[in-house]
């Protein structure tokens, strides 16, 4: 295991900028809204040949709400962000406490400080884990020397850097490595990446902490509440998986400017590296046609797909009301006919136990390899059932088929000619492929390839 590096300091000193800085990659949102970053991320970092990770976190906000106004709602936040810090300072090897060199030292500051001070232990007669005083924004020499006064807070020396212009972090990071443990061997990442993905407030949040059972993300009725994707790690039956919430996708002309934008964004990326997506649907709401648009996305990706109505326990039923839903969802996803439906409350944890056996599944469908002798059984048996139709008095004629890959399932046909192959009979065929094989909620990708192209 890689040793870990919590960033930490009060709203608007630059956390993400550095995080930024630190990974080398735009993973942190960026604003200059107070509060913007509420919920931990997490990315690797690397220094001389030293690998850590770094935690984004909320800015401890001590005074609540005190002298740094923040944006509007926020105000809602600032105590599971403050918990949030605090989770990532318990479990951090390091940490670096960002503050501001332009306000210098603050009633915030000191507050921060003290509580970083109350989580520190003795081992070996020194403080742990090592508290880096980091004084951002320090790009004139007047102003480094002014982060003297930092040696206030009785953490240390302070160190001088400009996040945004990469000042002053070399020698952070050469004392921060130094004081790192060594890391474990290093294991290439072999879980399951399962990501929750589904409108605003549709319940993400409070299902990833239903299954992993603890506070892990944020959760909030207020739509809009994750704004990064977060990676949680669990194992499950033997199987070790990678839980990613993701910001709630809007329809494109409702998304806002800024900060949600980038966590669209954001939330487009964690589904493409993603081996199966939870769709989180509101049953209250219904199938909407931005919940289609998701599944779109999903499917363009060629992602294995399960589709999860929450709430389900705030619906009043009868005895044909869940045979009514499932058929009104299976027309809205027509051409997402092969995935599981599953009817779950995350409030109250009605069916939640069986999300994860589900998506382990499909998982195991979308790596499901045939030989080539099933493979071509299956389309003897499919052209003797439906001859594919002639065009212009030409007949498609399949020679014979293979699966060439996995991750998604892949099939190639050796064909007569590949203007031959409609979509309807290709569609035809997959649904053979099903039949015999299920697939279950994991898309199939055939490919035409003419008899006389080179491979």
């Amino acid at each position: 295991m890689k040793p870990v590096v919590a960033l930490v300091g009060r709203p608007n000193v630059g956390k993400s900028t550095l995080f930024n800085r630190l990974t080398g990659e735009r993973l942190a949102i960026v604003d200059e809204t107070p509060g913007t970053t509420r919920d931990r991320i997490v990315a690797e970092a690397e220094w001389n040949g030293v690998k850590f990770d770094v935690v984004d976190t909320g800015g401890i906000d001590p005074t609540h709400g005190g002298k740094t106004p923040l944006s509007v709602g926020s105000a809602d936040f600032i105590q599971e962000i403050r918990a949030q810090a605090l989770i990532a300072v318990r479990d951090a090897e390091a940490i670096i406490f960002l503050v501001d060199g332009e306000a210098g030292v603050t009633s915030p500051d000191r507050e921060v400080a003290e509580i970083l001070r109350r989580h520190q232990k003795k081992v070996g007669g020194k403080a742990w884990p090592p508290i880096f005083v980091t004084v951002n924004k320090c790009e004139s020499p007047a102003r480094r020397n002014a982060a003297a006064e930092f040696y206030e807070l009785g953490l240390g020396d302070p160190y001088p850097i400009s996040a945004v212009h990469g000042i002053g972090t070399g020698e952070l990071l050469d004392d921060l490595v130094a004081a790192l443990p060594p890391a474990g061997e290093a294991e290439e990442d072999e879980s399951v990446k399962i990501a929750i993905a589904g409108k605003p407030n549709a319940g993400k949040s409070s299902l990833l902490n239903r299954l992993v059972g603890e506070e892990r993300a944020i959760v909030s009725p207020i739509p809009g509440t994750t704004r990064d994707a977060i990676d949680t790690r669990l194992e499950y039956a033997g199987v070790p998986i990678t839980l990613i919430d993701t910001a709630g996708i809007r329809r494109r002309g409702r998304i806002e400017r800024g900060v949600e934008k980038y966590s669209v964004l954001r939330a487009f990326k964690a589904i493409e590296r993603a081996d199966v997506v939870l769709l989180l649907v509101d049953a209250a709401e219904g199938l909407t046609a931005q919940d289609t648009h998701i599944a779109g996305f999903i499917l363009d990706d060629w992602k294995s797909t399960v589709v999860l109505v929450n709430k389900w326990d705030a619906i009043p039923k009868d005895s044909a009301t869940l045979d009514e839903y499932t058929l009104h969802v299976r027309q809205q996803l027509n051409f997402m006919d092969y995935v599981p439906l599953l009817f779950i409350s995350a409030k109250t944890g009605q069916r939640v136990d069986q999300v994860l056996p589900l998506a382990l599944r499909v998982q195991e469908e979308r790596l499901a390899r045939l030989t080539t002798s099933n493979v071509n059984r299956v389309l003897r048996e499919a052209q003797d059932a439906h001859p594919a139709p002639t065009h212009a008095g030409r007949q498609l004629k399949i020679y014979y088929g293979s699966q060439v890959r996995v991750d998604p399932p892949t099939f190639v046909l050796h064909v007569n000619d590949t203007r031959l192959c409609h979509f309807s009979y290709l569609r035809f065929l997959e649904n053979r492929f099903r039949q015999a094989y299920g697939f279950l909620g994991t898309p199939i990708r055939i490919i035409a390839k003419g008899h006389n192209e080179k491979e």
